[in-house]
């Protein structure tokens, strides 16, 4: 290549600073953040002296060995991180049962465990039927009438905030569990943990949890702070951002916005970025908490008396994420919530949770309807045609997780330096 490419990426979240620092060898990089520090989604503060998880609880894995051979050339896996054994419950009728459910159908009531069981062995006999179609279906054909209603559709619907007859399957493929029904029988009867759910085992960094991460793989890089770009101006071979010109931009932010700053660009994008700006998503509100010490991971809260989706139990996941003498967690709401509807409704949660902090995020999750795939697809090609690239959850609207948001910087670095 001769003189290098002038790249701008819009966002530095865990998207936007791996692909930046993926293509930084061999190319001018710029990253352009609104907000005043990086981070996006992984973002984490101190708390009085207590790790917060701002958005969730962000750990690493992947099952991508190129994607965990690039992770680990900016790390050293023994000094610098945990292993950890992921160990979820699911708070049900005042009861601890096992994650995933269904593994763990045993420690329900003798009664539903007998429907659940006889419903499970009339799915595996019953003759082939059609695909589902939607998520609705999808969790009645595999896990059976009963064990959707006392826990898949309560946790679902709470977390999503619509049917799960309107959620296509298409976009949860490879987000799903795909249970054996002879292995789900069989797990309940040997009663062994799984091991090969996602992130049954995790790393974490010892200190600064995924906010070390993301400070970590930013060295070195050109980032511009406070820095919310107006207009993305095409240009007869590049990009104007701001006023600078770049030969490529990488777009990491919410693909809703982009029709609003777009300038110069032909009927073919401009109609294809406006297709999305009615697209949902699903805000969080959350509560740190000091508690109780105990071991867990994560706890899901299906019940509907509790707009509380899943307790992450952060403090747990490294020992620098409490202040001497305390335990922490995250309590998640799906939606927008009050914050003394919040602190109400932790009272009923075990572990005497005591608030510390809370934050709320506009834009936490995705929801796709049936023809999101195509139109993304179709705004994805006729903006690369004007030099323009989406990267990342909110600008592919894909439901990435932090190694299938690296996984993705690869396939667009090659296609970039191509």
């Amino acid at each position: 290549m001769g003189d290098k490419l002038k790249i701008a990426v819009i966002g530095s979240g865990i998207s936007g600073i791996s692909v930046a620092r993926m293509l930084s060898d061999s190319c001018d990089i710029t990253v352009f953040e609104g907000a005043e520090r990086i981070g996006g989604l992984i973002k984490c503060k101190d708390v009085d002296g207590n790790l917060y998880h701002q958005v969730g609880g962000h750990v690493f894995n992947s099952k991508n060995q190129n994607v965990l051979d690039w992770f680990w050339s900016f790390f050293d896996k023994d000094l610098e991180f945990v292993k950890a054994t992921r160990y979820a419950k699911i708070w049900l009728n005042g009861l601890l049962i096992g994650y995933p459910i269904e593994n763990h159908i045993y420690q329900l009531e003798p009664v539903l465990v007998e429907k659940i069981i006889g419903e499970l062995l009339e799915i595996k006999n019953a003759p082939s039927v059609q695909p589902p179609g939607n998520f609705c279906e999808f969790l009645l054909n595999t896990f059976g009438q009963t064990l959707f209603d006392v826990y898949f559709k309560p946790y679902n619907n709470k977390l999503w905030g619509q049917s799960l007859e309107d959620i296509p399957l298409e976009w949860l493929e490879g987000k799903l569990p795909m249970p054996d029904i002879t292995e789900v029988i069989l797990s309940n009867i040997k009663r062994e943990e799984e091991s090969d759910m996602v992130h049954a085992t995790f790393f974490y960094p010892k200190k600064g949890g995924s906010q070390f991460i993301v400070n970590r793989l930013a060295e070195g890089l050109e980032i511009k702070t406070s820095a919310r770009i107006g207009r993305i101006t095409s240009k007869a071979t590049g990009v104007d951002v701001g006023g600078e010109y770049f030969d490529r931009v990488v777009y990491t932010g919410d693909v809703r916005k982009l029709s609003s700053m777009l300038a110069g660009f032909d009927v073919t994008v401009t109609s294809a970025a406006k297709q999305n700006q009615h697209w949902k998503s699903r805000a969080t509100s959350n509560v740190f908490c000091a508690m109780d010490a105990n071991e867990l991971s994560w706890m899901y809260l299906p019940e509907e008396n509790t707009k509380a989706h899943r307790v992450i139990y952060t403090g747990n996941f490294s020992p620098s994420n409490n202040k001497a003498g305390q335990h922490t967690c995250v309590v998640e709401f799906s939606g927008e919530v009050e914050l003394a509807e919040m602190l109400e409704q932790i009272k009923s949660l075990p572990g005497n949770l005591r608030p510390l902090a809370s934050n709320f995020e506009a834009n936490s999750y995705i929801i796709h309807e049936a023809d999101t795939k195509e139109k993304i697809d179709m705004l994805r090609a006729a903006l690369e045609k004007k030099h323009v690239y989406l990267l990342g959850r909110f600008a592919e609207w894909e439901y990435y997780n932090m190694d299938k948001c690296i996984e993705s910087g690869f396939r667009l670095r090659d296609q970039i330096l191509a």
